[in-house]
């Protein structure tokens, strides 16, 4: 008896029933197909899932990342001009007209409108867009 707990024979050889032979033609690769048919196979589905993703996923992911980013930023600037219209009304009615907001109103509408008549004229007519 061998003292080895696997081992199928006492004398070390291999057992008669060819367990331990090499694969022979009943366990070889099919005919047409390599060794390294399952890398190969893995390697395509890689390709074609790649594939997928550039030409479906990317683009929408690019149009989901520059509508958040657009709502972020016109968020933040809308804070920033609503903020500095209020600074700019406390430090006109602190400093310039003490007690008259109603002065500082009529500076600050004034300079608003200004920008919209600025901003106005410098519009694009209709005809200048490329319509199909």
């Amino acid at each position: 008896m061998s003292d080895h707990v696997g081992d199928p024979s006492p004398t070390g050889a291999p057992p008669a029933n060819g367990a331990g032979a090499p694969p022979g033609p009943a366990t070889a690769a099919p005919i047409g197909f390599t060794a390294d048919w399952p890398t190969k196979a893995a390697d395509a589905v890689d390709r074609v899932v790649d594939t997928i993703r550039d030409r479906a996923v990317r683009p929408v992911l690019i149009g989901a990342r520059a509508v958040v980013f657009g709502v972020v930023i016109a968020t933040v600037a809308i804070v920033v001009v609503v903020v500095l219209c209020v600074a700019l009304v406390r430090f006109m009615t602190v400093y310039f007209w003490p007690g008259k907001v109603w002065a500082s109103y009529y500076v600050l509408g004034t300079i608003l409108v200004a920008g919209g008549f600025v901003l106005w004229s410098r519009r694009s007519s209709g005809a200048d867009l490329d319509r199909p």
